[in-house]
């Protein structure tokens, strides 16, 4: 779908195709590494280059992106003494290792645009400002050190950090978010440009959330009026989602990511939004000339009007005028004409003097096809498997993460548990760390739960039955994805906490009994 993708996204007017570079993708054990299939980097990277467009390579290589464990590959959470992200010398060790074997890799490619190339920025770590503060002295010298690790391997192109607004110079700090044409004070030294890296088209989907859109219009205001203050470079963060496939999304992500971008997760093109974009584009290459060339200087409409004006030497003129009054339209003057600016709208006038016409498009939808015969479907019966079935022992709970190693969703945790009452009926309680757990009392499901997005961690309090004598308590933890961001993500924990069988007469926490895990 490469060539199909990059081209609708050309059609719409855009020059740079950015990416991230998912380090669990391509080096998923220990010094093995994975270039091939759909994790070709080289091979996408000069297919953006055929198609005549620059690139943008976000490596990160921590990059969270509702992508499991944040693109870092499990191994790392066994490298005796690592914490991730900070000033760790065994987790710069490996964080240098792979970012100077991705810049190589484009390196001797060419691919640099310093080279010849299409790559124009790279960037270094990914939002470490919204955790810095977590690490307390172990933050900033990690800042620098990156910034430093990063510039030393010489690209020949700026290197930036997005949301880390003390990025140390030459790196740039650049925006994320949907209202960056507003919310962000600029970079940090007047030598830098101003840089957006995300502009949210819409937000992702988490399991048992309501679906939550962003206009055409209003990422088409934001862009506007980040253009109109310096802005010179604008990412849709997603132009194209596409679906993560397998076991790639994150904790309680859908598979299916950004669907109500510019193209939707199969790569159609979703309008109004894409041909409203596209229009923007065309507007603002329109002011190319004076925008790049001239200079700046603003002008006072209004209350929560603004004028932003480029002009060149020769006279050349563009200007964007700007109403940050959500609610009504306002009249204003400029050069001693009347122009009418809409609610949080920006007109403009690439010659100073006529406003560029935006058009609103529809999308038809017709359905090809209804999934509604039940032969078309089939069912999977899985073994519920006893204490007895299992090869791995343990006297306590094991986290789950850590026992499976990124290469299952699933654990069972198994015991079997004697019951000496002539009351079979009892309470079976399991506080689990996350995601999802499934109860089986002698073979039989007797319950299931789960956290969610917001909050993984839950309690499963059922009334099961049991027999005199022994019996065979199988519990089937499941991870939705791993967690992607936050500090110390090598600290989190899932999988089971505490287990107790309680009735009238007793109550035994089963913890630290005798385990069996599958």
């Amino acid at each position: 779908m490469w060539g199909s993708l990059i081209d609708k996204a050309k059609e719409g007017g855009i020059d740079v195709i950015q990416t991230y570079v998912f380090w669990n993708l391509h080096e998923p054990e220990k010094g093995q590494y994975d270039f091939s299939g759909r994790a070709d980097i080289v091979r996408f990277i000069k297919e953006i280059q055929a198609h005549g467009l620059y690139a943008s390579l976000r490596i990160g290589p921590f990059i969270e992106a509702e992508w499991n464990y944040g693109g870092l590959p499990f191994w790392l959470h066994d490298v005796p003494g690592i914490v991730y992200r900070c000033d760790n010398e065994p987790f710069k060790v490996h964080m240098q290792n792979f970012t100077t074997k991705i810049v190589n890799m484009m390196k001797s490619e060419n691919l640099y645009a310093s080279q010849g190339g299409p790559i124009i920025l790279s960037q270094i770590e990914n939002e470490y400002e919204m955790v810095e503060h977590a690490f307390h002295e172990k933050g900033p010298p990690y800042v620098r050190w990156a910034a430093q690790m990063a510039v030393a391997l010489q690209t020949g192109v700026p290197w930036t950090m997005c949301k880390q607004y003390d990025a140390p110079d030459p790196v740039i700090n650049t925006c994320n978010g949907m209202k960056c044409g507003v919310s962000f004070p600029g970079p940090n030294s007047p030598n830098k440009p101003w840089l957006w890296t995300e502009n949210w088209t819409t937000w992702y989907r988490a399991y048992g959330k309501e679906p939550e859109t962003r206009s055409a219009q209003d990422i088409a205001f934001q862009v506007a009026l980040f253009v109109a203050r310096n802005g010179t470079f604008v990412n849709y963060y997603m132009y194209h989602g596409g679906t993560n496939f397998g076991r790639t999304t994150s904790a309680f992500t859908t598979t299916s990511y950004y669907d109500d971008a510019p193209l939707d997760e199969y790569g159609f093109i979703r309008l109004p939004k894409w041909g409203h974009l596209k229009q923007l584009h065309e507007a603002i290459k329109s002011c190319s000339n004076p925008i790049l060339f001239g200079t700046q200087f603003t002008l006072s409409l209004g209350q929560q009007q603004m004028g932003y004006i480029y002009q060149r030497n020769s006279g050349e003129c563009a200007a964007f005028l700007v109403n940050q009054d959500d609610t009504k339209s306002v009249a204003v003057i400029f050069h001693n004409s009347s122009y009418e600016l809409g609610p949080s709208s920006v007109s403009i006038l690439p010659d100073c003097k006529n406003v560029v016409n935006v058009k609103n498009n529809t999308r038809l939808i017709t359905t090809g096809k209804k999934f509604n015969e039940s032969e078309m479907w089939q069912e999977f019966k899985d073994i519920i498997p006893t204490f007895a079935d299992t090869s791995m022992r343990s006297k306590t709970l094991l986290e789950h993460m850590n026992t499976t190693k990124d290469m299952s969703d699933y654990l069972w945790y198994t015991f079997s548990y004697q019951h000496e009452s002539s009351n079979s009926k009892a309470v079976l309680s399991v506080r689990s760390a996350g995601h999802v757990l499934h109860a089986f009392v002698n073979g039989a499901l007797v319950g299931s739960g789960n956290g969610n997005h917001e909050k993984v961690n839950f309690t499963l309090d059922n009334t099961i039955t049991l027999n005199n004598g022994s019996n065979n308590i199988s519990l089937l933890s499941v991870t939705v994805g791993l967690p992607d961001s936050g500090a110390f993500l090598e600290r989190k924990a899932l999988g089971l906490r505490r287990v107790r069988i309680h009735d009238i007469q007793n109550s035994k926490d089963l913890s630290n009994h005798r385990w069996g895990y599958q």
